[in-house]
């Protein structure tokens, strides 16, 4: 495919640099949109009404948009989740759909293990103490922390996330393992003496519980106010998952009862989290805004693979990581190649 002949048209979406933007248009007629907004929407959908492939992060895609996208054949999100995305449409049109697994894990579970080590040391509240000139004298044990090290840690969904955040805990701080799976983990079990419980036992026996499970119809508020009242009282939850797998306002509620200690949150029922949300002023919640893969290197693996998901998936040869591959492949046999 030479570059003057550029056959595709593709519309990209934020996180691209400039280099990269660059390798698409070698191949490929770009229009970019640095973000969508009601002033641009017009031209954004005029854009996507011609294009062969959609890339960005926090895309904007539904079931009637891709009733007036008649040419797109490929979507490719810089990110791990597509909860955002119309999968069964995509499935039905044989649209593939990339996104970027494995090159966030590591720095996901840097996130994860931060917020344990936040919320379990009082790190956030005691440092803005100092910062606010309220340090005057010793710190005394209503200002104490708890310990990490040696704490039971329960991960729930043990994929490649949850397994980075336990070698962390294992390794690091001789933290036994506790797991909740679809199945069973002999890796985890076999390197770190993990445990696998169902999900009441799991949230009862853990110190601090870690959330790592895609969003989906079967973890909506998976954690609700039944499974906080099993947690431990001295308990603390990390969720780097997603706002929804917890029920909030239960979370809230839990948090301000002391039913749990405290909470280590990236993520949020809505985003970005409402400044009047009750969360925004407890002491015992360590709140951050969605940074789970925020490092300069991990965006930029992740918008790389997107990319070349992009370009291998319009040139012929296959992306890199898909979520719906057989659908794609099926509906490209069906229409005789190359559609």
């Amino acid at each position: 495919m030479g570059e003057t002949s550029r056959p595709w048209r593709v519309v990209a979406v934020r996180r691209l640099s400039e280099a990269q933007l660059a390798e698409l248009s070698a191949v490929a007629d770009v229009e970019y949109f640095e973000e969508v907004t009601d002033e641009n929407r017009a031209d954004f959908l005029a854009a996507l009404s011609r294009a062969h492939g959609l890339i960005g992060g926090k895309l904007e895609l539904d079931e009637a948009m891709l009733t007036e996208a008649p040419a797109l054949q490929v979507v490719s999100t810089i990110s791990v989740g597509y909860d955002h995305l119309p999968l069964a449409a995509m499935n039905r049109r044989g649209i593939l759909l990339c996104n970027t697994p494995n090159v966030l894990t590591e720095t996901t579970a840097d996130t994860a293990f931060a917020l344990i080590m936040a919320t379990q040391r009082r790190l956030v509240e005691l440092a803005n103490r100092v910062r606010d000139g309220e340090w005057q004298t010793h710190v005394g044990r209503e200002h104490f922390g708890v310990d990490v090290h040696g704490k039971t840690l329960g991960i729930v969904g043990a994929g490649r996330i949850g397994a980075a955040i336990a070698r962390r805990g294992a390794m690091g701080f001789g933290m036994p393992i506790l797991y909740t799976a679809a199945s069973s983990k002999p890796e985890l079990e076999a390197s770190l003496g993990a445990r696998r419980l169902e999900l009441d036992a799991l949230l009862a026996e853990s110190d601090i519980v870690c959330l790592s499970v895609p969003y989906n119809d079967d973890t909506h508020h998976l954690i609700d106010a039944a499974a906080l009242a099993r947690m431990k009282p001295s308990a603390a939850l990390i969720n780097v998952a997603r706002g929804k797998v917890v029920d909030e306002p239960a979370l809230i509620e839990a948090l301000q009862r002391g039913g749990i200690r405290a909470a280590g949150l990236d993520v949020f029922a809505e985003e970005p989290l409402l400044a009047r949300s009750p969360l925004t002023a407890m002491d015992n919640v360590v709140a951050t805004p969605h940074i789970g893969s925020a490092t300069h290197e991990t965006r930029e693996a992740m918008a790389q693979l997107a990319v070349d998901n992009l370009v291998g998936a319009l040139a012929g040869d296959g992306p890199l990581t898909a979520i719906n591959e057989d659908a794609w492949r099926k509906s490209t046999v069906a229409s005789g190649g190359a559609r």
